[in-house]
């Protein structure tokens, strides 16, 4: 049986989908933005939004009852490739050791034109 995950501590779904669905003891995200979701500001430069998003995705992994040191696999778009390293660091804050398992792609363009956007698969 699915469940829905909500938090007010991450950016409402801007569309027909949830911000996160658990199934057993597997929580799926789906892609965070970094909007702040108590003011709806999108803060300035990818270093800022890559903090700004990793937090919001904190939040929603704290709501379904895990955390970032279970998660075991990430996707991460981002608007410009040349931001890579500034993310990595940022990414690298958020999610300890052993690391999970990742992918990372430039995309086009991103909702509301951020430079990034990260969504995950982690265990309860």
């Amino acid at each position: 049986m699915k469940n829905v995950i909500h938090t007010d501590k991450a950016p409402a779904a801007i569309g027909p989908y949830s911000q996160a669905i658990s199934v057993g003891d597997m929580v799926y995200t789906s892609g965070i933005i970094p909007v702040d979701p108590a003011t709806g500001v999108i803060p300035d430069g990818a270093t800022a939004q890559a903090d700004q998003a990793f937090r919001n995705l904190t939040n929603l992994l704290e709501a379904a009852g895990t955390d970032a040191s279970r998660v075991i696999k990430t996707t991460v778009f981002i608007s410009d490739m040349n931001e890579f390293a500034n993310i990595n660091e940022v990414y690298a804050k958020y999610f300890p050791e052993p690391y999970p398992a990742r992918s990372c792609v430039e995309v086009a363009r991103l909702p509301k034109d951020v430079c990034l956007e990260i969504e995950c698969i982690a265990v309860k």
